[in-house]
């Protein structure tokens, strides 16, 4: 009778929702005393673990549940175990039932989800696998979120009937330490299913897809019309107009590029920088996102190492920032296509060809993106080398969108969220965390063109209603002395990276706002989250935990006793890089532990939890306002401005942007103006300009020639706590051999 039931309910269930079930295997592999824990998205769950598992476990569910009525019905045809997940009693009888060779189903959570990704995960679930000795048997449910048995009427988009996966993971086991007892045991186990969860959940988003394709997806899932993008312009666009615009600008982009062809974008947060990047995506090109800020000569090297022949721009961009000598030089020596010029090329013709291919644009994709994979180059963006030539990091489609799987376990991007995106583009977590990761999850995105207008980004949040704001410290420190106190009531994450948080920012925010700020932690190499603190999961101070799928260990660093260089591996670590003396081949990443691990540079050390805490930089780069300047470009800069003289830069914090640049040279005539001069006349960026320039008789040097930059840090550090323009108490540090003599200070 039963084997009959499961074959109505699954026929009917394939019928509706068109369920798909993989990995039954695993149900096998699992053994006898088996633990099956699943996420709980909705009240369909049951139903289908009944239909489609091979045998008919008994289902452990909270007692609350089975007293309702509208239940008593559909529970007559399983065997139950009714238990409180927060009663030690419940959690002691589930570890004797499992413990007679028997098969249980639990939802960790406890409840049904309101929010689309996991809720509170229990410690009982984790006790009673540790304690039973039993196998776990994750099993992921993704789509009934979205239909009218869920909790998420009003927090998403709801559809009568859609589609459904079931996904059985390869079974685990709680392996703990033999001395952890007690609260420690319980705590270590629950962390252990904690993890499973997470793991569960990232595996239930498909990331092997390309770019185009996932938003594709996201557009059927969450509807044509859903509203995705507006900018300062007060334009805004759904997901429909998105696709179309960007399907009839590729007619007219295919002319100019190639399949597989690094294209440059040098644009502003804007939606038409957004419709250029689906296009590109369209047709298979790989954006090229170009930093503006950077100068001509930067802009030009990150062009020679990306093999970039064309950069699309806009001529009124160009104007309104000043890049009037930028585009100039730029223009001597690659192509330069202005959007304005495009718009007067666009013919009816084009419009109406573009407006069919648009119809099916999944065929039109696959037409013009032909041979392109999961695995190909998506995006193509770029950070300093430690000679301060810019470096080639190459992201694949899946590099991006696993990031989106990993991210979206912890952040849930919701149809009624409104992103607030003034980071810009061309940096990771401006692209993929402020425009990206929001399309995946049907989020609408509010593109601002600069994270600088301390004054109106305040009053812009709380008109708009935002409520996901990523930024730095240094911009959050901002905001918060401009902002009214009731400015960013509507905010539900607001979450910083790129740089440390500082205490002092961390508290005004909830002093002011009564908003708790999330660390999180990245680099671009990595798509770029790694890890992030969340309102579930969070300690002060450190980062946060690993992200699923990321793995990561310690490597020893000379010199540091505490922590280590964080290496990290997983879907999410680029391709590789492009390196400007290479012959355009990309370098995959491999560390000692092997292929596809990537050095951090970050000095970290990670407790026993897992928490991460970034303890400084094994590089010589400074991070001024979020942006990573290399010190040694700083004194190629001052070589140029003074060729005769040694010169030598250096980092200190800094309140207002994280760190500032001083710049120490033996050349007593140097002068601040100077170099000022010479960077705008090289097209060096004004970041690259030092702070201060200190002026000394000699460099301090070490025995083998090379300058001391501890000792330099040092002298900078006491010249920058006295203020006075000089140097004192320091004839123990420098009056030796090869070590210099009192400075002074001009700035």
């Amino acid at each position: 009778m039963t084997k009959v039931i499961k074959f109505l309910l699954r026929g009917l269930l394939r019928l509706l929702y068109g369920v798909r079930v993989t990995g039954i295997e695993h149900y096998h592999e699992a053994g006898k005393r088996v633990l099956i824990v699943a996420n709980h998205t909705s009240l369909l769950d049951g139903v289908l673990l009944y239909a489609w598992l091979p045998e008919t476990p008994t289902f452990a569910i909270n007692t609350r549940i089975a007293s309702k009525k509208s239940f008593r019905f559909y529970l007559r045809f399983v065997d139950l175990f009714i238990m409180d997940p927060a009663s030690p009693l419940s959690v002691k009888s589930m570890i004797r039932f499992i413990r007679g060779d028997k098969k249980a189903v639990i939802f960790p959570e406890g409840r049904i989800t309101v929010t689309g990704t996991l809720m509170k995960i229990y410690e009982g679930p984790g006790l009673v696998a540790d304690k039973a000795g039993a196998s776990i048997l994750p099993v992921a449910i993704d789509g009934p979120q979205y239909s009218p048995f869920s909790y998420m009427r009003g927090r998403g988009h709801i559809r009568r009937f859609p589609r459904i996966t079931l996904t059985i993971l390869p079974p685990e086991r709680i392996n703990l330490d033999s001395n952890l007892h007690g609260h420690a045991r319980r705590k270590a186990a629950a962390l252990s299913m904690q993890n499973i969860m997470y793991k569960l959940v990232f595996t239930t988003f498909d990331y092997r897809k390309t770019i185009f394709e996932a938003i594709l997806d996201a557009m059927e899932r969450f509807g044509r019309k859903q509203e995705v993008l507006e900018d300062f312009n007060r334009t805004s666009m759904d997901y429909k107009q998105l696709i179309t615009r960007a399907v009839i600008l590729s007619r007219l982009m295919r002319q100019d590029t190639a399949q597989g062809e690094y294209v440059g974008l040098l644009l502003p947060n804007t939606n038409a920088t957004a419709v250029c990047f689906m296009a590109l995506q369209h047709l298979g090109r790989v954006p090229a996102m170009l930093n503006f800020s950077m100068g001509a000569q930067v802009i030009l090297s990150a062009c020679e190492t990306g093999r970039i022949q064309t950069v699309y721009t806009s001529r009124q961009f160009i104007e309104k920032a000043g890049l009037e000598n930028v585009a100039d030089e730029l223009e001597k020596k690659i192509r330069l296509i202005c959007l304005e010029d495009l718009r007067g090329k666009l013919s009816l013709q084009h419009k109406l060809l573009g407006l069919l291919e648009a119809r099916r644009p999944h065929r039109s994709h696959r037409k013009h993106a032909d041979g392109l994979s999961s695995d190909s180059p998506g995006v193509l963006l770029f950070t300093s080398g430690s000679e301060g030539v810019p470096k080639g990091v190459v992201l694949s489609h899946a590099n991006i969108l696993s990031n989106f799987a990993q991210v979206r376990c912890h952040i849930d991007f919701r149809p009624s969220d409104i992103l607030f995106t003034c980071l810009p583009l061309y940096h990771s977590f401006g692209l993929n965390a402020g425009l990206i990761m929001p399309l995946l999850g049907g989020s609408k995105v509010f593109l601002y063109p600069t994270p600088l207008h301390y004054r109106i980004i305040p009053e812009l949040i709380y008109e708009l209603g935002a409520t996901i704001l990523f930024g730095t410290n240094t911009f959050f420190k901002g905001y918060a002395r401009h902002a009214h106190p009731y400015d960013f009531y509507s905010l539900r994450y607001v979450v910083a990276g790129a740089e440390k948080l500082r205490n002092d920012t961390r508290k005004i925010w909830m002093d002011k706002f009564g908003i708790r700020v999330l660390e999180g932690y990245g680099v671009t190499e990595t798509s770029p989250v790694i890890s992030v603190n969340t309102p579930m999961i969070n300690k002060t101070g450190t980062v946060g935990q690993p992200i699923p799928g990321m793995e990561c260990y310690l490597a020893p660093v000379e010199g540091i006793e505490e922590g280590g260089e964080l290496v990290v591996s997983g879907p999410n670590v680029m391709l590789g890089y492009l390196l400007h003396d290479g012959d355009g081949q990309i370098q995959p990443p491999v560390t000692d532990a092997g292929p596809g691990w990537h050095r951090t540079g970050d000095i970290a050390a990670i407790d026993r939890e897992g928490f991460i805490t970034i303890l400084g930089r094994a590089k010589r780069f400074a991070k001024v306002g979020g942006e990573m300047v290399s010190l040694m470009a700083v004194e190629e800069l001052a070589m140029q401005t003074w060729p005769d003289f040694n010169h030598a830069a250096i980092s200190l914090p800094d309140e207002k942007k994280g760190e500032k640049i001083i710049l120490v040279t033996d050349n007593e005539h140097a002068a601040r103006k100077d170099i000022q001069e010479t960077a705008k006349r090289l097209g060096y960026s004004e970041l690259s300009v030092p702070r201060r320039v200190v002026l000394a008789e000699e460099l301090p040097v070490l025995a083998t020639g090379k300058t001391d930059y501890v000792v330099l840090n040092e002298l900078a550090r006491m010249e920058d706590k006295e203020g006075s323009g000089w140097i004192r108490k320091i004839s123990d540090m420098i009056h030796k051999p090869g070590r210099g003599k009192p400075v002074r200070s001009e700035e």
